[in-house]
């Protein structure tokens, strides 16, 4: 009945009368709990998808695996974000599916192959495998645990898979050793040509058979190039996600899908009950008709009367709840309109209402976290079956600025490492957003809340985090339309999915920039520990001043200690950026190490972790380097940066401060680097903004 409101007064009033009367006069229809699914993406945005892993988007295609010039290992999925009925319970049916996609399997290097994608169907939005040979499908760590029907597109020969050839297409039902393959050359198809290919799949559940269909050209085939003879029913949940995904080992295989359509048919709506008036004479035999008693006459006229007069009193009753309704909606619309002037176009927007239920009314027990914005909750949005976490702003009036400011920066950007918006809400004084939920919480959470002495992350996974926020970082920097500067770069404002791939959010304090314009002087903001020097003494955010806290947050990773810590059994503070540089400058860098790891990670790339986190916290802008050159590094496709032995030294006089400390500080509940007794130090001694 919401849409009511949108209509012209007279005309809700005729649909009310026409409602009631034909509610009263005819009982419900009966329909099937199960609807038949479809979409069809000529060109793919993330409206509808859901990435994780490398997989990324660019020009309308994704790409599921990371695109490197070296040898890597990697694996990405693509799933499209609402779940599909595949099973309706009411009428004990499960429907036949028919998907149709264009991809391409390319290689810069034709001798480094492997390993393919597939097609899936599983009960979990957050499928995300592991790399190599378990196609970014399969968890290797929970070989067991794995429940999905894919059709896998295998580029490489693998015996531990059973695999015939390094050109096959094969189905698989919760394992990688496929039912049935085929090899696509006895078709002429090169899956590795890097030439565009269409793939049918057609599953018929009256047949009890899969087909699959390859082609260069969008004329499907006329006969299947795999055929599986197979009941899928048993494997099929009520609902279940579908999507792609795909991996390398080694590698620099390049995983594209292009255009992609699905639907699903097989489920017909029940038929409505039928009552004896609307069947024919000729079906049910006819009763004599029953005398009607005088006593019952005089019942009916009395019951006529009755709703003459409560006839008027019940329209009167409907035209001052619709008067009220639209009196409020005016309101609402009127308080909103200079919100959504100055939104950008594509984020959903929410109702209140439903962020209320999905967030059991905001309860205490949905709260996953706090920032500078407000509290963060876990939601349940059942219009799309998904989980979602919730931004609630602390003070609408005073969170308008941050509010826009992170809504307009963050709906135009695209990038597999940002956390992606999903919608907003600006109603009943609320500010809020809506994000894609992050299982593994924050970097910060990991690193020190959630362990204490066992090994939070294995060296594998924090190498992976620091190279995901340098690339997002070298996108905001240099590769966005207008250069972003996020000013808040700290490990509690970058999360973690399901598989530890970062994910940088929180743009509340961040700010657009041309590329060609000079920074202007702003309020400093942004959390101790990470602010650069210069931003301190000048109050101007720049790419370089998001590059002195990236340099803090690769130290922490590393090292698994916060910018400024107590030393133990003492109350002196230690600087972290201080440390590990002393311990540079005696040739014990290693040392830096987090203890938690055992010593296993590789010592090489843990120096050139620490000496780029280095060289990125150097107190001297001008030789910090920039985000695109910090990414190279990493990835091996540049030479490190020369870091001076003993830490550069600049002074800058207390008087010239702009801020107190209190200002200078941003008000992250989260935070515990400060207690109140520190406040009282000096910035120097807190902040070490002299240096060495």
């Amino acid at each position: 009945m919401m849409f009511v409101t949108n209509m012209h007064p007279r005309k809700v009033l005729v649909f009310l009368f026409f409602f009631f009367l034909f509610q009263f006069s005819h009982p419900p229809l009966v329909l099937s709990l199960a609807e038949n699914a479809s979409f069809d993406f000529s060109h793919l945005t993330l409206r509808n998808l859901t990435l994780l892993g490398d997989s990324y988007l660019r020009n309308g295609v994704i790409g599921l695996t990371r695109e490197l010039g070296v040898p890597s290992s990697s694996s990405g999925t693509l799933i499209y974000n609402r779940p599909i009925p595949f099973f309706d319970p009411q009428s004990n049916t499960t429907p036949s599916f028919s998907t149709r996609f264009s991809f391409s399997i390319n290689n810069v290097n034709p001798a480094s192959f492997g390993d393919g994608l597939t097609f899936f169907l599983s009960p979990d939005n957050q499928t995300l495998g592991s790399p190599g040979g378990y196609l970014g499908l399969v968890n290797s760590s929970q070989l067991t645990k794995n429940r999905f029907v894919a059709v896998e597109f295998d580029t490489k020969l693998d015996l531990h898979f059973d695999d015939p050839s390094n050109h096959h297409v094969g189905l698989d039902i919760d394992s990688l050793k496929s039912i049935k393959t085929a090899d696509t050359t006895l078709q002429q198809i090169d899956l590795k040509s890097g030439k565009l290919i269409t793939a049918w799949i057609d599953y018929k559940n009256d047949q009890r058979a899969l087909d699959v269909f390859l082609s260069y050209s969008s004329f499907k085939p006329a006969k299947p190039l795999l055929k599986v003879d197979i009941d899928l029913s048993g494997y099929l949940s009520e609902f279940m996600f579908v999507g792609f995904s795909a991996s390398t080992e080694g590698s620099t295989e390049l995983h594209m899908i292009e255009k992609w359509s699905f639907k699903t048919f097989g489920f017909h709506p029940m038929r409505p009950r039928i009552h004896p008036h609307n069947v024919s004479d000729s079906s049910v035999p006819l009763t004599p008709p029953i005398p009607v008693s005088d006593s019952a006459n005089r019942h009916h006229k009395r019951l006529g009367l009755g709703l003459v007069i409560a006839g008027p009193a019940f329209f009167c009753a409907v035209l001052v709840v619709f008067g009220w309704i639209s009196i409020k909606k005016w309101r609402g619309i009127r308080t909103q309109k200079s919100f959504k002037a100055e939104l950008v176009t594509g984020p959903r927007q929410f109702s209140y209402k439903e962020l209320q239920i999905a967030t059991r009314g905001f309860h205490s027990s949905r709260i996953i976290g706090h920032g500078a914005f407000g509290t963060v909750y876990k939601a349940f949005i059942s219009s799309s079956g998904t989980i979602s976490a919730v931004k609630r702003s602390k003070h609408a009036h005073e969170g308008k600025t941050e509010f826009l400011a992170e809504l307009s920066i963050i709906a135009c950007l695209r990038h597999k490492n940002l956390i992606q918006l999903q919608g907003w809400c600006a109603e009943k004084n609320e500010l809020l957003l809506v994000y894609e939920f992050m299982p593994n919480g924050s970097l910060d959470r990991v690193l020190y809340h959630d362990s204490e002495q066992r090994n939070p992350l294995e060296w594998t996974q924090r190498y992976n985090i620091v190279i995901g926020l340098a690339s997002v970082l070298t996108y905001l920097h240099q590769e966005c339309e207008q250069q972003v500067i996020h000013r808040d770069i700290k490990t509690s404002n970058i999360m973690l999915d399901s598989n530890f791939n970062p994910r940088l959010g929180d743009f509340g304090l961040a700010r657009l920039m041309d590329h060609d314009k000079s920074p202007v002087s702003t309020l400093t903001a942004g959390t101790m520990g990470y602010l650069a020097p210069e931003y301190l003494q000048y109050g101007k955010a720049t790419e370089m001043t998001d590059v002195f806290s990236f340099g803090v947050v690769i130290l922490e990773v590393a090292c698994g200690k916060r910018p400024i810590e107590r030393e133990p059994n003492s109350h002196k503070m230690v600087n972290l950026v201080d440390h590990v540089w002393g311990l540079y400058s005696e040739g014990k860098i290693l040392d830096a190490a987090d203890k938690r790891m055992n010593g296993e990670f590789e010592e090489d790339a843990m120096k050139k972790l620490l000496l780029v986190g280095l060289s990125c916290a150097n107190p001297d802008s001008s030789e910090r380097p920039s985000m695109r050159r910090v990414l190279q590094i990493l990835i091996n496709e540049a030479e490190a940066v020369v870091v001076p032995k003993m830490k550069p030294s600049l002074t800058f006089s207390c008087s010239l401060l702009p801020l107190s400390l209190k200002d200078i500080v941003s008000d992250d509940e989260e935070s515990q680097i400060v207690s109140d007794d520190e406040e009282s130090q000096t910035p120097e001694a807190v902040l070490d903004i002299k240096g060495n």
